[in-house]
């Protein structure tokens, strides 16, 4: 992995992937058993953390609860013997663009999860490293200020420009903040792309299933070869024949089972040309506000759909739904690939 400078980098996937660990082997917390980390054209292996010239934000903030906010955010400056002008002026400064000016003189145990959380920012901000660290700093907070908190990270590091390394396992954050996104999966990395080729080009089954909620629908298919070319049959009700320039490519997958992905947002009622047309007896209908999820069941796999608010349906009730046969995606089941 090649990070650029002033990037932002997001490393995402399930608990125990392994994204703390690469970010702890940056910070040199922890030892690598093989392998090189540069930073600039520095190799940074067996140099000590304090040498590396980074700085990382905890998820546990980890403030010095005897500590005033000014005292927590200068400790590092004051170790490294700066001159109390430059530590006020380098705090007072991180303190404006973080919006907390007037929590100087308070302690921890007096501040809110989002103060404390901007804090911990304004302590690794005033060192003005060449990579900031960031492990899952917004997990201890409640909804709306996670996304308050969003905003102001993606603000600080616009106005920073610093390159940007965020450890989360919350795909929102993930597809909101990063320049480039890499997903990770026990201990290797699935994919790196923008959130953009993330979302829409997943190279594997499990990046199309981790990335996006509700997540993708999987399911199951034959490929079948007809007079006409080939069909990708779902149930003996429920098929539809493969376009031409995919038709090449699945030839080989003839007689045999392929998971077939759609998201939900690719589920409605509403009719598109090419689009396959079932009809759905809905198990659950779950209101949001904004739209309506509906839930159904397709081959025993169950299946999520987008419909619009206005829709009165209910629990139980047949509907006729169109499944967008542009945004397929064919992924075989022995490889993960998708095709």
């Amino acid at each position: 992995m090649s990070i650029k400078d002033k990037e932002f980098v997001i490393l995402v996937g399930p608990s125990g992937c392994g994204k703390s660990t690469v970010l702890r082997m940056i910070a040199g917390l922890e030892d690598i058993t093989k392998g090189e980390i540069f930073i600039e054209d520095n190799k940074v292996n067996d140099i000590p953390p304090k040498d590396r010239d980074i700085a990382m934000v905890f998820q546990s903030y980890a403030l010095y609860p005897h500590m005033t906010v000014f005292e927590n955010m200068s400790f590092g400056l004051r170790l490294r013997k700066f001159s109390k002008e430059n530590i006020k002026d380098r705090v007072q400064e991180a303190a404006k663009v973080l919006g907390i000016s007037e929590l100087l003189d308070r302690r921890p145990k007096q501040l809110s999860g989002g103060q404390r959380q901007r804090v911990a920012m304004g302590r690794a901000i005033v060192r003005n490293p060449k990579v900031f660290l960031f492990d899952e700093p917004l997990s201890n907070l409640d909804a709306k200020m996670r996304g308050q908190m969003r905003i102001e990270i993606k603000r600080v590091h616009q106005h920073l420009n610093t390159t940007t390394i965020y450890v989360t396992h919350d795909q929102v954050e993930a597809m909101t903040l990063a320049d480039r996104v890499v997903v990770m999966k026990n201990g290797k990395i699935e994919q790196i792309g923008s959130p953009d080729e993330i979302y829409n080009k997943p190279a594997t089954g499990f990046v199309a299933g981790f990335i996006g909620s509700p997540s993708m629908n999987f399911i199951s298919c034959k490929i079948e070869k007809s007079s006409q070319g080939f069909l990708a049959k779902i149930t003996d009700d429920i098929f539809f024949a493969i376009k031409q320039d995919k038709s090449k490519m699945l030839s080989k997958y003839a007689n045999k089972t392929l998971l077939l992905g759609i998201r939900p947002e690719h589920i409605s009622e509403n009719k598109q040309n090419g689009a396959l047309k079932i009809e759905a007896k809905l198990d659950i209908v779950e209101p949001l506000g904004m739209e309506t999820m509906v839930y159904f069941s397709i081959n025993n796999s169950q299946i999520c759909g987008k419909v619009s608010p206005d829709n009165t349906i209910k629990n139980g009730k047949v509907i006729t739904l169109y499944l967008d046969s542009l945004n397929f995606h064919f992924i075989d089941p022995k490889t993960d690939i998708v095709l």
